[in-house]
């Protein structure tokens, strides 16, 4: 049995994590895009971007003063064991994000929708989010992830239906389309990690965009060719509209393309995206059944960690 007081223990430096230290692949991708960046002031916003979230590791400090929505995805054990069960884990993430808060690590930003009353500690009603994904073994993953208010809010998660007849070419339409309206609002903060999903219904393409974009590692590509050809094809041709870091023109505009499918109705083809910032933060733990806590850079949320 894996104790409460060592899950929330976990859950509280996944939140530290993912506050403060950006992913080895993400800062891989960074380094990539200041080396072939062509355009000046792109390349020193890069540069500059690059160095302050290495010093936010070094400090501990957020690597972003939108501290975003908590979120968390929870793999769990098909033989795992929790003490106080399912609640317990979900109370202990609130617990977390509570102290998380008190300590700097996240800034008060959760609200009513409608009144605006502010609980001063980011825990209300569905919020922290839970998402679970069951899976062989003994072991609890905990991945915390910070979605950014602006990659959320200001046009970076949209979704359409695609009639079948307008196959893949509609698919990179609405989603070319939908990248260019979202940086015109200039909140969604590129280069981004873009998350697509196809097919579903809408809840179930906008879930899979979200976790495309969230917990797939820069440079992971899909096992299908078909689906990693859009990646690519897409990849390819958002950069190519020079939209650069934070819109002011440039060669990298997203630093990945990620996308999830799942099988859809006959009447048509659910698409959504979801942008996440250039930070992309995440902070990834598991919980051994025996106790043994592993600190990990790739969720493998789906499966195939290449």
């Amino acid at each position: 049995m894996i104790p409460k007081e060592l899950y929330e223990d976990v859950i509280f430096d996944a939140i530290k994590k993912g506050s403060t230290v950006i992913a080895p692949d993400v800062l891989s991708a960074f380094e990539e895009a200041i080396r072939k960046e062509s355009h000046p002031a792109a390349k020193e916003g890069l540069t500059k971007t690059y160095e302050s979230i290495l010093e936010s590791a070094k400090k501990e400090n957020p690597a972003c003063a939108d501290t975003g929505w908590p979120i968390f995805f929870f793999q769990v054990g098909n033989d795992c064991v929790l003490e106080g069960g399912f609640m317990a884990l979900e109370e202990a993430a609130r617990s977390a994000v509570r102290r998380a808060t008190k300590e700097g690590y996240i800034r008060a930003t959760m609200k009513h929708p409608l009144t605006g009353f502010d609980p001063g500690d980011n825990v209300g009603e569905n919020v922290p989010g839970f998402t679970y994904k069951f899976v062989p073994g003994d072991s609890l993953t905990v991945t915390y992830v910070a979605k950014g208010g602006g990659s959320e809010c200001f046009g970076g998660t949209r979704h359409r239906v695609v009639a079948f007849a307008d196959g893949v070419k509609g698919i990179e339409k609405f989603v070319i389309d939908s990248f260019v309206e979202a940086t015109r609002s200039g909140g969604i903060c590129p280069p981004n990690v873009l998350g697509i999903g196809i097919g579903g219904t809408a809840n179930i393409a906008a879930d899979l965009a979200k976790e495309a974009a969230c917990l797939r590692t820069v440079g992971s590509h899909h096992p299908s060719p078909e689906f990693r050809k859009i990646e690519e094809d897409l990849y390819a041709a958002l950069n190519s509209l020079g939209v650069g870091i934070m819109g002011i023109g440039g060669d990298t505009s997203v630093l990945a393309v990620n996308v999830e499918y799942a099988y859809t109705h006959i009447a048509g083809i659910a698409v959504a995206i979801s942008a996440n910032c250039m930070v992309a933060r995440r902070g990834t733990f598991r919980i051994h059944g025996d106790g043994f806590v592993e600190e990990l850079d790739d969720p493998d949320w789906f499966g195939r960690r290449e």
